[in-house]
């Protein structure tokens, strides 16, 4: 280790970063699974795309997805707010910056959990609206 270019090694909040990206992008697919059953039919409607109406056949796995949408969203917003560890090292070794909060991430976070709240709450809206 001579103080390289090479020697510096990543930190370990780009990999917090990733698995909160990942979970705010599977919450999203995850909640639009569970919304298939019904926005989909419409989509295709409005494309003039008949036999849009298999996607009924979600319906039954709509509370599965919602699960999984929820435990995706509340695993990024655990990767997203948790406290990180501090180094007990000293010397040399504790010379690197404490990470710092990614705003794009939590920005994305929260546009995730608006997407999803509106592809989950989309049936029930789109039920009382066309009656």
């Amino acid at each position: 280790m001579n103080g390289t270019i090479q020697d510096v090694q990543p930190v370990a909040g780009d990999k917090t970063q990733r698995w909160s990206i990942a979970a705010s992008a599977s919450s999203i697919i995850s909640a639009f699974i569970a919304s298939l059953c019904c926005v989909g039919p419409l989509v295709f409607a409005l494309l003039g795309i008949g036999g849009a109406g298999l996607l009924v056949k979600f319906e039954p796995y709509r509370p599965y997805f919602m699960v999984v949408t929820f435990a995706l969203l509340g695993t990024g917003f655990y990767f997203t707010y948790r406290k990180p560890k501090h180094a007990v090292a000293s010397g040399p070794a504790c010379d690197c910056p404490a990470p710092r909060t990614n705003r794009a991430g939590k920005i994305m976070l929260w546009v995730a959990t608006v997407l999803v709240v509106g592809f989950l709450a989309f049936p029930y809206i789109a039920a009382w609206i066309w009656g």
